[in-house]
């Protein structure tokens, strides 16, 4: 055998411990912030209109200070990302407070330059307001950075790690087996493939994989399933070699491509096609699984829809991981069912 380590869960050297808590640097995070901001002006304009024109006027006027003292803040904090990297989460917390502080000043003086003879500029209380709604928007990063560090998404990487399901283990070593004298070479290269499968299974996962990474683990897992069907599966890759940099969670594609096996080949008795293919388009990554599903007449065992466990967790990890920046879609149509995700390429 050219790999020795059969089943090993040596773990890889994992992205470092540093974490950044207070991170702005996400278009979610920057529209969040901004509708956050404009909801409580305005619900505090509502206490100072008398009337809804008089309302509108009002939170158009505390907009003009409100909005670009905002966008300054999340650009400041932006910008900071490297210098807290690593800093105690209590400092990053000062320094968004801090931040938050001097954009309140700023908004005063946008709004003393509007209206110059609007009495005497509110300082103090512009400070205090920027401290205390800074102080809320980096608790909610706090608890978003918090829900993608490894803690919190062990339970759904385990959960994907368990859908290695025991029986294909099964499967792929009777396979092995009976190509011992038949064909060692082939049963070499499956119990190769098989290592790598688990070996990439057992590893202490990071936060995210490259799509490169991913790819390999889904040929290895298919690459077994084809002895296993033999003629009766057919697998067409489509490779864009500039998406292969694009960070996804680990352990993406393995789900979707063992989904379109479990629905789209095991139920046929005819030839069965799965397509995968990723495609660079600008700043965006498309990836897309496709299979082929029986003809309901012709099908081996009845269709079954299935708990969607694969679907939902691929999901949940996507917005964890791109938040807003990512997209997701899974149907069935014209007799094929197809996966399609797109994230950024870098």
């Amino acid at each position: 055998m050219t790999k020795p380590q059969i089943l090993s869960a040596a773990a890889r050297g994992g992205p470092g411990t540093d974490a950044l808590i207070f991170d702005a640097c996400h278009a979610g995070v920057v529209l969040r912030a901004v509708l956050f901001v404009e909801l409580v002006l305005g619900v505090a304009v509502l206490f100072l209109a008398s009337s809804p024109a008089q309302w509108l006027g009002r939170l158009a006027w505390l907009t003009g200070g409100a909005l670009p003292a905002t966008l300054a803040w999340l650009l400041a904090a932006c910008s900071l990302k490297h210098i807290l990297r690593g800093a105690r989460l209590p400092l990053q917390c000062i320094a968004g407070v801090v931040l938050g502080m001097l954009a309140g000043l700023l908004a005063c003086a946008l709004l003393t330059m509007v209206v110059p003879d609007d009495g005497e500029p509110r300082w103090i209380a512009s400070a205090a307001s920027g401290a205390l709604l800074s102080a809320l928007l980096v608790a909610a990063l706090v608890l978003r950075a918090r829900a993608r560090t490894p803690a919190a998404t062990t339970a759904r990487l385990t959960e994907l790690q368990a859908r290695i399901r025991p029986h294909f283990l099964f499967n792929s070593l009777n396979s092995a087996i009976a190509l011992v004298r038949e064909d060692p070479a082939k049963a070499e290269t499956l119990l190769e493939d098989l290592s790598d499968l688990f070996r990439h299974a057992l590893l202490e996962q990071g936060e995210s994989a490259s799509l490169a990474e991913e790819v390999q683990l889904a040929r290895h897992y298919l690459a077994i399933e084809q002895i296993r069907f033999g003629e009766r599966m057919q697998v067409a890759w489509q490779l864009d070699e500039r998406a292969s940099g694009a960070r996804v969670p680990p352990l993406l594609l393995q789900p979707l491509v063992e989904n379109a096996v479990k629905h789209g080949v095991e139920p046929s008795p005819l030839t069965a096609l799965i397509e995968v293919r990723t495609e660079r388009r600008g700043a965006r990554v498309a990836i897309t699984i496709t299979n082929s599903l029986p003809p309901r007449a012709l099908a081996s065992e009845p269709a079954t829809a299935g708990n969607g466990i694969a679907i939902k967790n691929v999901r949940a990890r996507l917005k964890l991981l791109h938040d807003v920046e990512c997209d997701f879609s899974a149907g069935a149509q014209d007799g094929r069912y197809r996966v399609r995700l797109s994230v950024p390429a870098a």
